[in-house]
């Protein structure tokens, strides 16, 4: 059993039922959405659209971690993600949430408002299991093999899923060994970080076990090659593909679903969970 709410500083995050997370990159280079809300005004306007389509949590990203992406230093970070944390926190009702693997900008987003950290690195980087823990703050952990620059080149595991659920219980325990509560712990396979087509359906096939370690598990394939790999569509018409994704996502156990179209996803996870509550 997986618990149901989480303290994301002062509001509450309710896992009763899966949530979806609506995808804001305040970057140039992401591989969806990169350059159209790199200001302040335009990363709050697609916040507030998409926290009245049922996002409950805004996922805030200011360096890309798309395949080869260029790494970003500390203060240029800073400066995209800090005043659109504040604005969001300010003037919108909604969990948001840090994308980072940077202990300071971990930190920094802490006491400009976020209320979840979310780090593709498992808070393995330098000083940042520390500076999670000092946030208080919920974790989601994220399985990826390599780094961005180079986790696409021939990635090979003996048994994809035994390998990726180790990972994913070992950084939960050093977790918890730091200080972190249990109970404020989630946990991402990372489909797409380090990891070809099959070793993704492989993993996808087998989500209730990592749903079974006693985390919530969060699933984010939104518009990614491995659905482009499965469909042929290019990534603007993927939507159909990450529709059904997240629907299967949702049957098989996922608590939270990261995606660009909140709408669409909100009403899938909807009857999804209609259909299949006992």
């Amino acid at each position: 059993m997986t618990r149901q709410s989480f303290q994301c500083a002062n509001r509450t995050l309710d896992l009763s039922s899966p949530v979806v997370m609506g995808i804001l990159n305040v970057t140039p280079d992401s591989f969806s959405d990169g350059g159209l809300y790199t200001h302040v005004d335009s990363a709050f306007l697609q916040a507030k659209k998409m926290l009245q389509e049922g996002a409950d949590i805004i996922d805030i990203g200011g360096e890309s971690t798309k395949p080869g992406a260029q790494k970003v230093n500390e203060a240029e970070e800073l400066d995209r993600v800090i005043p659109v944390i504040e604005k969001l926190n300010q003037e919108l009702d909604v969990i948001v949430s840090i994308d980072t693997s940077k202990a300071i900008v971990m930190v920094e987003a802490a006491h400009a408002g976020a209320g979840l950290i979310n780090d593709v690195n498992a808070l393995q980087s330098d000083d940042s299991l520390n500076a999670a823990y000092k946030t208080g703050l919920p974790v989601c952990l994220m399985h990826m093999q390599g780094e961005p620059g180079n986790m696409q080149i021939q990635p090979q595991y003996d048994n994809v899923v035994s390998e990726v659920k180790s990972f994913l219980q070992q950084r939960a325990e050093c977790c918890i060994a730091e200080g972190i509560n249990k109970n404020q712990i989630i946990i991402d396979p990372g489909f797409g970080f380090g990891k070809t087509l099959e070793h993704n359906i492989c993993l996808f096939k087998h989500l209730k076990e990592l749903a079974n370690l006693g985390y919530p598990v969060l699933v984010g394939a939104s518009r990614k090659s491995m659905l482009g790999q499965m469909t042929g569509r290019a990534t603007e018409d993927r939507l159909a593909a990450s529709l059904a994704l997240a629907t299967l996502a949702t049957v098989s156990g996922a608590s939270i679903l990261r995606v660009h179209d909140v709408a669409e996803t909100v009403d899938a996870v909807k009857v999804a969970r209609t259909l299949t509550l006992k």
